[in-house]
């Protein structure tokens, strides 16, 4: 009986505990089951939506009224609808049967069809885990919850949440970087010196020598004197050295390197020629040119006293953070101050015409430009990205964009009067102002042979119909019927003629301005109307006036949205008044914005700017920066080699006042700038690092085209070293010279040299630039279009550069130049020509061999010249142009001036010199195509 009960009793717990266990399955199974519903929803919400929103919305439902394919994406219920009753394109549960999931995987039909939107695999695999988890879509309560949960954590295994002024949704406002794509809009990190104080080295060679040692490579040995010496003083003057400063340099080297060494560097940054070559480097990022591009290419008269600005405060050892300000705010730093407001040129430096386009249009081109060049010059963030939308890569948001344009928005061009500074060369003013006036009265005499005729039969007219005669100007807004045709009088070449000849008078009396005391400059005012022939501040400045600026949806002025104040890149993390409510904005007055965004930039804790200059000194010595793209720090731009080099050198340069010598002598002291060129371990070093970024060896170069044409016109004996002034006119090919270029009614003028070789053959760095035309031996040796920022040059070789380098007059006048010096130098001695040769052109003397390969070709190309005379060509002084007048398609002609060659002085040209000059001048050809010429190692 009893066991019966204990039987009983075991059941019923059994059954207890089974009904209890089954019970807690059925629980556990309904808290995954929401689990799992959560994390599909939270996927979709997170993921899922925000990638639909990006790659499909724009054409699948965002505009009702154009919704590709009738196929509706916007909801749920359209995703499942479809157009194909038969076959929806979404079957929850099951992404392998659904359509959609197919088209993502580009399986039979392609969405988004474009290559460049394809989705990632991460991407659709968030498709299929969503399709498969029964694609849920939550209601917009419960996304928002989602949204603030995720929010609400700053960084996770998923990237960082960056603060920023915010985006146009919270989308934008809350996505999370990967901190390899912000690093540069942290603070800089402060580097453990005690481990380099115990290694005892350099701190450069610290930190490359740690990268080099863990991938066992071993580095370069230290480079020769001569390599030395040729490296460093290209490098800071864009010159090679004189053969007396290697002999010197050989000698102090032998005797104490280290000495000799800094000694150098010193004398190297205390040359001129210092400021000349690395304000190139500069003029270079902010698009230096003396001409506004588009279709006039109006001449920027004044724009060579910005350049020598530059040179000037490189040669200064200025602060780059007042570099900085100046060229932003100098005017408004301080006021009526001549240097100041030259250095505001760098805010005229884009292209910019007025012909043909509407005054808000050309206003907003201008002010995009400023915002976009002074992003990428000084932070290294280009902005065009987000001049339309949120930045796609970047935590920039459009906001950030239309605060530094409302910055800008009371900034106005205009040549402004400005003293001339004491240091300021205006040498041969007279001289020069002489020929651009014989050129203006010609333009007037011809014009005005025409404008006589007309207004003779304007005059004629006017009696006919007994009405009192009107000169053109007053007569223009008279009805028809009250005043004589257009162009009345005149046959239809005559109308063509005085068009041009009217631009005439306006080029020429455009020119003049290069000798009056004006600056390619900005003023602080209202909105006008602008025309690029002249711009001039007004006589009055409504000091009262404010713009109103606003986001502008899609970069339209037709859909602004948001109104935005001025203000500065939110991300930085630098705020401008950190008790304001908006920490990022600066005044909204009529003066002070700029200076405000200026300080702001160079600001010691703002994490870009010294960043982007003391990268972009790295590059210049090495050719490469420690971040490659020097122009684009954001995400898409390239990522540190050594990112604890450039905090630390970043965060030295600042402690010790923004000064570019400093950082030079710290960068070239260094083991690494001091190798040889030559790898130890040539085919380990090609296997492990073949781009060189661990920097085990010196990288060569080829020389610029600036360092190319100033280098053989040193060593030829022609290169006159005056700095500063107006633009030099270097004899360029004449075909190029004199070919007709087009502009608005007329054709440019031709390409004239200045008339002796002392003013034309200076540093090219003063050479006129225009952006209609290039000198076109620099250009095909990679000199950059003005029309954009160069971060760094383009060092390609191609076959067009071999032929020019042997065959071009450029190359040709400097070889034959380079012959006569050398027998100025040995008048009576052939046998030492070419030991000359030599020491000029690789400052070293010859080997036996070459001594021997170099005179058998001199005395074949004696036998050669000896046969064969050159044909002389005659400077032409005037040039028939042709033209189609506009109204009528008719064809006219005239004539162009080229005064310049009425008593003109040319370097030697191998008409002018005998057989032997054409001989050696073949042996100096040779050299200045030679690799040991044209590259530095």
């Amino acid at each position: 009986m009893a066991s019966r009960k204990y039987l009983s009793l075991i059941a019923i717990i059994t059954g207890l505990c089974f009904a209890l266990n089954m019970a807690n399955l059925s629980q556990s199974a309904e808290q995954n089951k929401k689990r799992d519903q959560a994390a599909a929803e939270r996927l979709f919400t997170l993921k899922v939506l925000p990638l639909l929103k990006v790659k499909c919305f724009g054409c699948h439902g965002n505009d009702p009224k154009d919704v590709r394919g009738d196929y509706n994406l916007m909801t749920r219920e359209g995703m499942l609808k479809g157009t194909d009753p038969e076959e929806p394109p979404l079957v929850p549960g099951n992404p392998n049967k659904s359509p959609l999931y197919q088209a993502v995987l580009w399986n039979g039909s392609e969405m988004p069809p474009k290559e460049n939107d394809r989705l990632t695999k991460t991407e659709t695999e968030w498709i299929r885990k969503w399709i498969a988890a029964g694609a849920p879509w939550p209601d917009a309560t419960t996304q928002l919850a989602i949204q603030k949960q995720e929010w609400s954590v700053r960084e996770n295994e998923e990237g960082i949440i960056v603060d920023t002024s915010g985006g146009l949704a919270d989308d934008w406002t809350y996505r999370r970087y990967r901190p390899e794509d912000i690093w540069a809009f942290q603070p800089l990190k402060q580097v453990d010196m005690e481990k380099m104080k115990l290694a005892g080295q350099h701190p450069i060679d610290f930190f490359i020598q740690r990268k080099i040692d863990k991938e066992k490579l071993e580095a370069a040995p230290q480079a020769g004197a001569q390599t030395l010496i040729r490296r460093a003083t290209y490098d800071l003057t864009g010159l090679p050295p004189g053969l007396k400063d290697v002999s010197q340099f050989r000698k102090s080297w032998k005797k104490n390197p280290q000495q000799a060494w800094a000694d150098l560097i010193e004398r190297l940054l205390q040359s001129h020629a210092y400021g000349e070559r690395w304000a190139q480097h500069w003029l270079d990022v902010v698009r230096y040119s003396d001409t506004a591009g588009f279709s006039n290419d109006y001449e920027r008269s004044n724009a060579w006293r910005y350049r020598d600005y530059v040179i000037r405060s490189f040669n200064r050892d200025k602060p780059f953070n007042e570099f900085v300000v100046e060229q932003i705010a100098g005017d408004e730093l301080r006021p009526g101050d001549p240097e100041a407001i030259i250095a505001t040129g760098f805010l005229r430096m884009g292209p910019w015409g007025t012909a043909m386009i509407p005054q808000k249009e050309l206003r907003q081109i201008y002010l995009d430009d400023l915002v976009h060049n002074v992003g990428q010059s000084f932070l290294s963030i280009p902005m065009r990205c987000c001049k339309c939308h949120d930045h796609k890569f970047d935590p920039v948001p459009t906001r950030d964009y239309y605060s530094m344009y409302a910055a800008f928005a009371t900034t106005q061009p205009a040549e402004m009067n400005v003293a001339f500074l004491p240091e300021e060369n205006r040498k041969g003013f007279a001289e020069k102002r002489k020929l651009v006036a014989e050129l203006l009265e010609y333009a007037k005499a011809e014009r005005d042979k025409v404008v006589n005729k007309q207004e003779a039969a304007a005059k004629k007219w006017y009696a006919e119909h007994n009405l009192p005669y009107k000169n053109e100007n007053a007569r223009k807004k008279d009805p028809e019927d009250k005043k004589p045709p257009r162009h009345v009088g005149l046959t239809p070449e005559e109308k063509g003629i005085k068009k041009v000849r009217e631009q005439d008078v306006w080029i020429w009396q455009r020119r003049l301005e290069r000798y009056e005391p004006m600056a390619q400059a900005v003023y602080n005012g209202q909105d006008d109307y602008k025309n690029g022939r002249k711009l001039r501040p007004p006589k009055r400045i409504n000091h009262k006036w404010r713009p109103e600026n606003f986001i502008l949806s899609g970069g339209s002025l037709e859909a602004p949205s948001h109104p935005v104040s001025p203000g500065v890149l939110s991300a930085t993390g630098l705020a401008v008044d950190s008790q304001a409510g908006n920490p990022h904005q600066i005044t909204a007055d009529l003066q002070g914005r700029r200076l405000s965004l200026a300080q702001w930039i160079a600001n010691d804790k703002n994490p870009l700017t010294a960043r982007s200059i003391v990268n972009r000194v790295w590059q210049y010595h090495f050719g490469k920066g420690l971040v490659k793209t020097a122009n684009n720090f954001g995400a898409k731009g390239g990522k540190p080699t050594h990112p604890e080099l450039l905090d630390w050198l970043t965060t030295d340069f600042i402690k010790h006042g923004w000064k570019l010598k400093r950082l030079h002598r710290l960068i070239m002291s260094s083991e690494v700038y001091q190798r040889s060129s030559k790898p130890l371990n040539i085919k380990k070093q090609a296997t492990i690092d073949p781009d060189n970024a661990l920097l085990a060896s010196f990288p060569p170069r080829r020389l610029t085209a600036e360092e190319l044409r100033d280098s053989a016109l040193l060593i030829s004996g022609e290169l006159n070293p005056e700095m500063g002034g107006v633009p030099i006119m270097p004899e360029i090919n004449r075909e190029v010279a004199l070919q007709p270029r087009m502009i608005q009614f007329s054709i440019a003028p031709a390409h004239q040299p200045s008339r002796t070789p002392t003013e034309r053959n200076r540093r090219t760095i003063y050479a006129y630039r225009v952006r209609g035309q290039a000198d076109p031996f620099l250009e095909i040796m990679n000199l950059p279009n003005p029309n954009e920022s160069c971060e760094m040059r383009n060092s390609a070789s191609v076959s067009p550069q071999a032929f020019t380098l042997l065959n071009s007059d450029t190359m040709t006048d400097r070889s034959i130049a380079f012959a006569l010096r050398i027998q100025q130098e040995r008048p009576s001695q052939p046998a030492e020509w070419i030991n000359r040769a030599i020491q000029l052109a690789y400052s070293r003397r010859p080997t036996s061999q070459e001594q021997e390969s170099l005179e058998k070709y001199l005395k074949e190309m004696q036998v050669y010249h000896r046969e064969h005379q050159p044909e002389k060509i005659e400077y032409p002084t005037q040039v028939v142009r042709s033209l189609v007048e506009e109204l009528t398609g008719d064809t006219f002609e005239f004539i162009e001036k080229l005064n310049v060659y009425e008593d003109y002085v040319p370097d030697a040209k191998p008409w002018t010199v005998d057989a032997e000059t054409r001989a050696l001048a073949d042996v100096c050809l040779l050299l200045l195509n030679s690799n040991e010429f044209l590259f530095v190692y």
